[in-house]
């Protein structure tokens, strides 16, 4: 069974390269030598390193360890509060199997994107081998997370149908448009790698879903540093058009991935009859869940102004969507 070298946060940090690295003809190349050779040394099977008929991971829908925390939008809510501890404790685990479920649909998508970007990479690309290494362990995760959802009995359904057509584009821009795929791919990972990563250093979490999120950010921890590391290669050399076209779709994206992956299902909602008052109360009216998302997408947000795609156009955008930060600079244009 492979275990988790973390430092002592107990939590694996991304890689980056510094700013005199970044200049360095050679630095990008190099950096991923290290993440593949990272991910031969340090990665996992969804089934070989978690015991998944241990007593200590068994399931139980009434666990008091499943309810949402005061720190949650909903289970701050006196709705929440009022329902019977196994309400409150089923409503936490089905939140928990509905966001595994969105997050392996979405790294389903991930993956084909991957696969589409590889096809146009040359022979000898340093890319080509760590997005075949990374293309395996979303499949890991994907297993990971279907398991975790069989053995929670709920009937999950996923990402709503409306966004499914927009799946395959979205895969297509692996090929078309990698530059813009890549904030895609932030936009999913970085939000749930700043949830799962201060679930594990703030609450007392069931061992499994721990187990399961310290596989998941230690190797997302890899992932998300590739795509920014890409991402700064290959903006700069991008036509105006282009750069263009990226500013405008970035905040559309990262706002609608931050919804899916920080706001409750339907299926959820009408399922536990939460009424519409406690959602808006919990989500849309909620200035503490407003800035949590903000906040959740802040390493995304600094990246987009650091390569020059907030602009003093595209900034309208960011804060029609919620997602800006009132201190935050813009490029000119």
């Amino acid at each position: 069974m492979t275990t988790v070298d973390t430092p002592a946060s107990g939590l694996t940090e991304e890689e980056r390269l510094s700013d005199d690295e970044v200049a360095e003809p050679h630095a990008y190349r190099r950096l991923l030598g290290r993440l593949s050779h990272q991910s031969v040394v340090k990665h996992f099977d969804a089934y070989a390193d978690i015991a998944w008929e241990s007593d200590e991971f068994r399931i139980d829908p009434t666990d008091p360890r499943w309810e949402l925390g005061g720190d949650d939008p909903l289970g701050a809510t006196a709705w929440y509060r009022a329902q019977p501890a196994e309400v409150r404790s089923r409503i936490g685990l089905h939140l928990i199997a509905s966001k595994m479920k969105t997050g392996l649909e979405f790294e389903s998508v991930l993956k084909r994107g991957l696969l589409e970007y590889a096809t146009t990479l040359p022979n000898g690309s340093a890319e080509f081998r760590y997005v075949y290494h990374e293309v395996i362990e979303e499949a890991q995760h994907a297993l990971m997370f279907q398991e975790f959802v069989n053995r929670t009995g709920f009937e999950i359904p996923g990402i709503p149908k409306l966004l499914r057509p927009s799946t395959r584009r979205i895969v297509k821009m692996g090929r078309r448009f990698p530059e813009l795929f890549f904030v895609f791919v932030l936009g999913g990972e970085d939000p749930i790698d700043h949830v799962q990563r201060r679930a594990l250093r703030e609450r007392d979490v069931h061992p499994l879903l721990e187990r399961i999120m310290r596989i998941h950010v230690t190797e997302e921890a890899r992932h998300l540093s590739f795509a920014r590391h890409y991402l700064k290669a290959r903006v700069g050399g991008m036509s105006r058009r282009r750069r263009r076209a990226l500013a405008y779709q970035a905040p559309f994206i990262l706002a609608v991935m931050a919804r899916l992956m920080m706001q409750p299902p339907r299926h959820v909602v009408r399922t536990y009859g939460i009424p519409r008052g406690v959602v808006r109360e919990a989500y849309s009216n909620n200035p503490a869940h407003h800035a949590a998302t903000v906040e959740a997408l802040g390493k995304v947000r600094k990246l987009c102004r650091e390569l020059g795609i907030v602009t003093s156009g595209s900034r309208a955008l960011w804060r029609a969507f919620g997602i800006w930060e009132a201190s935050a600079t813009v490029s000119p244009s």
